[in-house]
């Protein structure tokens, strides 16, 4: 199935585009698609967040409104580049895309899966695009890092109530999870990986003067993340 007419929205400009471009994705693409599943733990974060940064007070709201959009046209943007052709994907973004339509595997695999190769391969460029737009850097901005980690009391929130939610659609029941999906649950942290993804940023912007070496090491980054969303997507009953 093609999402073409609907990518063809992208790059959002705002919050709001963000969340309409994800509800068409979401009632597009059939239950067996498993890029359906990430794409619905996205929205459903996404629009907590659109909802915190409304309402909440931030040091920055047009630093972490520019992030939420810029971070969000990443995932787009690999998701238009591997529809057709995965090996067109960055390689983060190739182990979901291959295994999407493969039966056996939970929908809360698809859902970590995406969440490894969005958060620890897009997020740090998320960033380091974000303070060239709006600037200052990720090294000395401690008030933006703030407001950064004070979203992971909703990302948590939100993962966990899709956690379960997903789980019971697949098999019934939380407790009749088979091992490879217990094992996917618990070895997901979103706050240690959007933790890392500060950091990388920081190295990132650190090595902006030398762009030889900076795409040497996001290729690095982009292949090594490829690894755990793999293992992530191995079918239920498949040991490691």
């Amino acid at each position: 199935m093609s999402l073409s007419p609907i990518l063809d929205r992208t790059p959002a400009q705002s919050i709001d585009e963000v969340i309409g471009i994800m509800r068409a994705i979401d009632q597009d693409l059939p239950d067996s698609d498993g890029v359906k599943w990430f794409n619905r733990l996205y929205l459903r974060v996404t629009t907590s967040v659109g909802s915190a940064v409304g309402t909440r007070t931030f040091n920055d709201t047009p630093f972490m409104t520019r992030l939420d959009v810029v971070f969000a046209n990443l995932y787009f943007s690999a998701l238009a580049a591997g529809s057709t052709d995965v090996s067109r994907a960055p390689s983060a973004w190739r182990p979901l895309l291959e295994a999407r339509n493969q039966p056996g595997i939970a929908r809360i695999q698809f859902a970590l899966a995406g969440m490894t190769a969005h958060i620890n391969r897009d997020l740090p460029d998320g960033i380091v695009q974000s303070f060239l737009a709006m600037g200052g850097d990720p090294i000395s901005a401690d008030l933006r890092e703030q407001d950064f980690n004070s979203i992971n009391d909703i990302l948590e929130r939100v993962e966990n109530e899709v956690k379960a939610e997903f789980a019971v659609d697949v098999v019934g029941a939380v407790d009749r999870l088979c091992g490879p999906v217990d094992d996917a649950v618990a070895m997901w942290k979103v706050r240690a990986a959007r933790s890392a993804a500060w950091t990388n940023a920081q190295v990132l912007w650190g090595l902006r003067t030398m762009p030889h070496l900076r795409d040497r090491f996001f290729d690095r980054l982009d292949g090594l993340v490829g690894l755990p969303g793999r293992g992530l997507l191995l079918p239920r009953g498949v040991s490691r």
